[in-house]
């Protein structure tokens, strides 16, 4: 049996998805948003999609490419994952490989790679020369048996509404995702300055929903919101929760996403994701009031190149 890598084609989105799910379940992905993720990337992020090939059967994934929205150049990024049925033949090491060649071309001085918590992947990681950072938890809630807390009432001033209403001109929620992005825990900082790209990757991704992304509205004007990726059938993930720096401390963030995850629940999700940084404290807790539970936990791990 060989093992080669190759980069992705539009054909191989079925067999792509089909691994990730099941290499990394607790995520949200769909062969078309694949797609669009790679035809619609920004050429400063040198974007490439990379899969492992075993005697005509995909068996491995890899997204690589540059942090081109942090202020810090030279900032890689490499995420290889290998089908559960398939490890120990040489993939994840090719994909990886392959990911720093091409990184080292585009002038990355640093990649970084997360990895799932478990003895296998953090000792594949520090043989390759990877030493961890931080680390985040994926968390989930069983939406059709859970206890997702009742609806609460905003605030007086407060309106809740969607983001679909925002359909006509969506420049105040990238504005609103800017600053919370910006104050983001995490080892890349990231400026979003770049309305088209955010165009492209937040607001026109085939997982967003639109209906299902709560805002809330104060004179006219977002201030918080809880964004939602689905994959159309029955999985539900947040993709973002943010309040502008002037009206935290108001519990915006949990009214937004709790009236989301009701909004899912309704149109006939089962099961809701979202992830944290560990060291975020106060999206923990308000993930934990909502009824989400821990699930999986990966840590990031980081390698100079040169």
């Amino acid at each position: 049996m060989t093992v080669i890598v190759r980069d992705f084609r539009p054909a191989d989105a079925e067999d792509w998805v089909r691994i990730r799910r099941a290499a990394l379940p607790y995520m949200v992905t769909t062969p078309e948003h694949v797609v669009h993720d790679l035809s619609r990337a920004h050429p400063d992020k040198r974007y490439r999609l990379l899969v492992a090939e075993e005697d005509g059967r995909l068996i491995g994934t890899a997204q690589v490419g540059l942090a081109h929205d942090s202020p810090e150049p030279g900032q890689g990024f490499c995420n290889p994952y290998t089908h559960p049925e398939h490890t120990g033949r040489g993939a994840g090491a090719l994909l990886l490989g392959a990911a720093e060649e091409h990184l080292a071309r585009q002038g990355a001085t640093t990649v970084h790679a997360w990895v799932l918590d478990a003895p296998a992947n953090r000792a594949f990681a520090e043989k390759h020369g990877y030493a961890p950072s931080r680390s985040a938890h994926f968390l989930h809630l069983d939406l059709a048996g859970g206890n997702l807390p009742p609806r609460q009432e905003p605030p007086a001033g407060v309106e809740m509404r969607t983001a679909a209403d925002f359909a006509d001109d969506p420049r105040p929620l990238f504005e609103l995702d800017a600053e919370t992005v910006a104050d983001e825990p995490g080892d890349i900082q990231t400026e979003l300055t770049d309305y088209e790209d955010w165009l492209d990757h937040t607001w026109n991704v085939p997982l967003l929903d639109r209906e299902l992304t709560t805002v809330a509205v104060v004179d006219g004007k977002p201030v918080a919101f809880s964004l939602a990726n689905t994959d159309g059938l029955t999985r539900y993930m947040s993709g973002m929760t943010g309040t502008l720096r002037a009206h935290r401390g108001r519990g915006l963030a949990r009214l937004t996403k709790n009236d989301s995850l009701h909004r899912a629940r309704a149109a006939g999700y089962t099961d809701a994701y979202t992830g944290n940084d560990t060291a975020n404290g106060p999206m923990l807790a308000v993930n934990r009031w909502l009824g989400y539970r821990v699930c999986a936990t990966e840590v990031r791990y980081v390698r100079g190149l040169g």
